[in-house]
């Protein structure tokens, strides 16, 4: 065989093979959920040796707790950008609700439920479900706040109305993964946030935007 037919293997640098890593961690995570994101399967979805991975990762408690953040961090994104389009607070959250309960983002629920579920031992993990959380609480606060000045909700305290907010989203999320009484979710979720924040009665109730 001539050297010209030969395979050049090509070395790439730190930066590039521990971003494959993360890529692959992130991949399987959306696909099996972070429970999946072991050693081993994220060797095989990086397709390199599991040393490798041990190699270029601080543990593979900060790989979950990455794949997490990636995630969580890119649903919210997309969230904020659509919720930034409506034209009023009540549209905002009604955009926000319709987009979180689309049908189609089982996987990043299966996230949030698993890393509830594994930070309880795994504290990257834990600290960075804290931070996505404070976050969503702050994008959510932040449309409560809005509404109640120009007149849309009537409440005194935001924060406290996001929180609660916050924790009727997360428990209808996990329930959608068993598909538990998906034809009233919708209706339902709308009645309980125009009583928490005090909105017009049919504001919500469908979950439609702007």
């Amino acid at each position: 065989m001539s050297r010209s037919s030969r395979a050049t293997t090509v070395r790439k640098s730190p930066a590039e093979r521990s971003a494959e890593i993360v890529d692959a961690a992130v991949a399987l995570a959306r696909r099996e959920g972070l429970s999946a994101v072991k050693l081993r399967s994220v060797a095989a979805a990086a397709a390199v040796a599991p040393g490798l991975v041990a190699h270029y990762v601080p543990s593979m408690d900060a790989l979950v707790a990455t794949a997490f953040e990636r995630i969580t961090r890119a649903e919210l994104e997309e969230v904020r950008e659509i919720v930034l389009a409506a034209s009023t607070p009540a549209g905002s959250l009604a955009e926000l609700l319709a987009t979180v309960f689309d049908g189609e983002r089982e996987d990043v629920s299966l996230v949030w439920v698993e890393a509830w579920t594994l930070g309880r031992a795994n504290e990257a993990l834990a600290a960075s479900v804290r931070e996505v959380m404070d976050a969503w609480h702050a994008t959510l606060s932040d449309i409560v706040a809005a509404g109640a000045e120009s007149g849309d909700f009537r409440v005194t305290a935001p924060n406290e109305a996001a929180w609660h907010l916050l924790g009727l989203i997360d428990g209808l999320s996990a329930q959608t993964l068993v598909h538990w009484r998906p034809a009233s979710r919708p209706a339902v979720l709308g009645e309980l946030v125009e009583r928490v924040l005090g909105a017009r009665p049919g504001a919500l109730a469908t979950l439609t935007p702007d």
